[in-house]
């Protein structure tokens, strides 16, 4: 058996180390280490809650709107504020932009360069996606780069700039949208959809979303039209490499629901396993600290009662991420996990074959990205320029909050403590602290160490590519992990 410790990794938000067992072959054990520690529930104690609003979106400059809308749920909660319309409307489209955006950026920029690599050179589709995903420099980038610039230009008529928008705040939004700018938030959004049906799927978004199955995804990969996207390719080297068989770990998924229009969410929030869907129950939710950098507190504690207090010194600690888990169970977040526990019957159907896994996750993420553009022109057109964005209320001198959504990466949620009107405690658990998350105090590895096991190692490999692309399937955010 030989120890390799892989890192840092490049085309990573944030710093990542993954320390590795490799015994005949293959992964026999991995840790999955986050070696930077920033603090920032440490810096919200004592401020003002409302100052939330300008910290917790500088948490990360990639999801930043997803914490931002964290913090107001949160903070709405405390105040007993629900959103006009209008409001979730406007949030709900500044959200998925970003979101949508990232979906876009993980698959062309971060993921698919991967196959490039010279240990790929003799598989039939090398050359082809050489020329299209060479970072920086292939013909994808090149595409995709000024389709999603346009694409974000909608975040200057909705929130004014990106990332650190201030105008997301916990009774809707500062920002109100005129029926002039309805109309070119539908332009914006149809360029940006041409450029998913021509380039993207080959297909239009309505036939994406009508698969129901893994044989009717095989068919569509059958035509020569839907073979040459994007999509298509990335299906093939699923195909070729077995992708469906790489990284799979608990098969538990959980969503917290994100996108609600009057209280309803576009996608549902509960668990999965085992074939069957339960509600989520948010107080089984406890985080262990026992294998982190953390002074250790007796038991796991739910957020509400939980403490950050860094430690480098504690004696089994070996990464600065938490260990949260739902009653007491490692769940994986993520764009898989949500078309999951939504219950869409193609993401069920792969699922329920081959659980999760590297090709699933990146089909369940190009999915999501085809239902919520189609989302997104319902969104605009619902929008009612004369009736109210924001609903302004006081804030309370003691309260507590809870702000559950979902960003790109999966689960979101912020807990929020206020005494003598300033934060008593502020905690925040992120996407990728659930699926990086260290080993718990009954030895229980976190989602991607479980999806590290048995990953081939190829003779010679100094970092193995199966590594690579299990991390990468998960598009960790390490910034926001060590919050």
């Amino acid at each position: 058996m030989s120890r390799r410790i892989i890192g840092p990794f490049n085309r990573v938000e944030g710093d990542l180390e993954v320390q590795l067992d490799i015994e005949d072959g293959k992964v026999n054990d991995a840790w999955v280490v986050s070696p930077m520690y920033r603090g920032f529930e440490q810096m919200l104690q004592g401020k003002n809650p409302m100052d939330a609003m300008s910290y917790v979106p500088r948490i990360c400059g990639i999801c930043s709107v997803a914490q931002s809308v964290a913090a107001a749920y949160a903070i709405a909660d405390a105040q007993g504020v629900q959103m006009p319309k209008n409001g979730e409307l406007a949030t709900n489209l500044i959200l998925a932009n970003e979101n949508m955006a990232d979906h876009l950026t993980h698959f062309y920029m971060f993921f698919m360069p991967d196959f490039t690599r010279e240990v790929y050179q003799l598989e039939s589709w090398y050359d082809k996606v050489k020329t299209r995903f060479t970072a920086v420099k292939g013909t994808a980038a090149k595409d995709m780069l000024p389709a999603r610039a346009q694409f974000m230009h909608m975040m200057g008529i909705l929130a004014g700039k990106w990332p650190h928008t201030l105008s997301i705040q916990p009774g809707g939004t500062s920002r109100a949208i005129t029926a002039v700018e309805k109309v070119r938030l539908l332009a914006t959004l149809h360029q940006f959809r041409v450029f998913l049906e021509q380039t993207m799927f080959g297909d239009d978004l309505e036939n994406i979303l009508s698969l129901s199955s893994a044989t009717q995804l095989e068919s569509w990969l059958d035509n020569d039209k839907h073979s040459q996207s994007d999509f298509g390719l990335f299906l093939q080297i699923a195909i070729s490499l077995d992708l469906e068989n790489m990284g799979r770990a608990s098969d538990r998924f959980m969503s917290f629901g994100v996108y609600p229009i009057e209280n309803k969410p576009v996608f549902a929030s509960g668990v999965w396993e085992h074939g069957e869907a339960y509600p989520l129950q948010e107080k089984s939710i406890k985080e262990d600290l026992s294998n982190s950098w953390m002074l250790n507190a007796l038991e796991p504690k739910h957020p509400r009662e939980g403490v950050t207090i860094p430690d480098p010194d504690m004696q089994d600690g070996y990464t600065w991420c938490k260990a949260p888990r739902l009653s007491g169970e490692v769940v994986e977040v993520g764009a898989l996990a949500r078309q999951v526990v939504a219950g869409h019957p193609l993401i069920n159907d792969l699922v329920n074959q081959s659980g999760g896994n590297v090709q699933n996750r990146i089909v369940g993420r190009l999915l999501e990205l085809a239902i919520v553009i189609l989302e997104m022109e319902s969104w605009i057109k619902d929008v009612r320029p004369a009736e109210p964005f924001y609903h302004l209320t006081s804030m309370p001198d003691e309260a507590e909050g809870v702000g559950l959504m979902e960003a790109a990466r999966g689960s979101l949620g912020h807990w929020l403590n206020i005494k003598k009107g300033r934060i008593l405690n502020y905690q925040i658990i992120a996407p990728t602290t659930w699926n990086f998350s260290p080993r718990d105090s009954h030895g229980k590895r976190g989602a991607l160490e479980q999806a590290l096991l048995g990953a081939p190692i190829r003779e010679g490999e100094d970092t193995p590519v199966s590594v690579q692309h299990i991390v990468r399937s998960f598009d960790p955010c390490m910034v926001c992990t060590v919050h």
